[in-house]
C-alpha cells in the first residue's frame, strides 16, 4: 500500500496551513499511521515547528527539488515516532529560478516521492509556500488530493477563486487525478459573528468537502511552535489538541462530526 500524498496548499499567508499540516501529520501518527511532512516553503515553519534549527541543517528540500537528492538520504526523525520530516530552510527561495530552465521543472517532486519512499508511509503531507509559483506546481504534480486551510476571517474565501483555477490547470496539464481532499476551517472564534458566517459562505462554497471539524483560535496552538513541538505534546489536554485529533480522526474517515461551539 502506497503512501496517499496530500498537498497543504493556500497562496493566502497566515490562514494556518502550517498548524495544520505539523498537527494533522502529529495526530494521525499518534494512532499508529506512518506519516512523511515535507516541507517546500522557504520559510522552513514546519521544520522549526517540530523542533529543528534550520540554519544547521545539512540537506533540505532544496536539495531534493534542485540537486535531485532521494528523500531517503534528506528525512529526519522526530520526536513522534512514525513521523519523519522533510525538512527546509530559505535555501529553497532560489529554488524556483533554478528549476526554470530544467526539463520537467514541475515533476521534480513527484519523481522524488517514489515508489521506494511511498511504500514506507500511509500519508505524505507537502507544507507549501503561501504563492501559487513553481514549488506549489510541483508539491500539486506529485499529490493525489489538496487540502485547503480557510482562515475565520474577514475576505477568508477571496483569492481562493486563484487556487482552484490553479487547481484546474494542473488538473488539465500535469496531474489529471487531483482532487480537494477537504477544506479545514481554522482561527474560529465562536464569540464573533463573522467566525459563523466564515463557515456558512465555505460550507456554500465547497459542500461537503468542508471538514465538520473547526479548528480554534487558541494561544496554546500559537505558543507550541515556539517550543518547536506539535500541540499534542505541547499541552495534550488542550482544546487546540482535541481538534486536532478529531481533525485526524475524520480525515481518516473514522470520525464522528464534531464542530466546535
Amino acid at each position: 500500500m502506497q503512501a496517499k500524498v496530500i498537498a497543504l496548499c493556500n497562496q493566502k499567508g497566515g490562514v494556518g496551513k502550517t498548524t495544520t499540516a505539523v498537527n494533522l501529520a502529529a495526530c494521525l501518527a499518534e494512532v499508529q499511521k506512518r506519516v512523511l511532512i515535507v516541507d517546500v516553503d522557504p520559510q522552513g515553519n514546519s521544520t522549526s515547528g517540530l523542533g529543528f534549527d534550520k540554519s544547521t541543517l545539512e540537506q533540505t528540500s532544496y536539495d531534493i527539488l534542485v540537486r535531485g537528492v532521494h528523500p531517503t538520504s534528506v528525512r529526519l526523525n522526530t520526536e513522534i515516532p512514525s513521523l519523519d520530516l522533510i525538512p527546509s530552510n530559505l535555501n529553497l527561495t532560489g529554488a524556483e529560478i533554478e528549476l526554470v530552465s530544467e526539463v520537467g521543472r514541475e515533476f521534480k517532486l513527484k519523481r522524488a516521492l517514489d515508489e521506494e519512499i511511498r511504500e514506507q508511509y500511509d500519508y505524505i503531507l507537502v507544507d507549501c509556500p503561501p504563492s501559487l509559483g513553481l514549488i506549489t506546481v510541483n508539491a500539486l504534480s506529485a499529490a493525489d488530493g489538496v487540502l485547503i486551510p480557510v482562515q475565520c476571517e474577514y475576505y477568508a474565501l477571496e483569492g481562493l477563486s486563484q487556487l482552484l483555477k490553479t487547481l484546474e490547470e494542473v488538473r488539465l496539464y500535469l496531474n489529471k487525478d487531483l482532487d480537494i481532499t477537504g477544506v479545514v476551517l481554522t482561527m474560529a472564534d465562536f464569540r464573533t459573528n463573522l467566525t459563523t458566517q466564515v463557515i456558512d459562505e465555505a460550507r456554500q462554497f465547497f459542500g461537503d468537502r468542508v471538514y465538520s471539524t473547526v479548528i480554534p483560535r487558541s494561544v496554546r496552538l500559537s505558543e507550541a511552535p515556539s517550543f518547536g513541538k506539535p500541540i499534542i505534546l505541547y499541552d495534550s489536554a488542550s482544546l487546540g489538541a482535541q481538534r486536532y485529533r478529531a481533525l485526524a480522526q475524520e480525515f481518516l474517515g473514522t470520525g464522528k462530526e464534531s464542530t466546535v461551539v
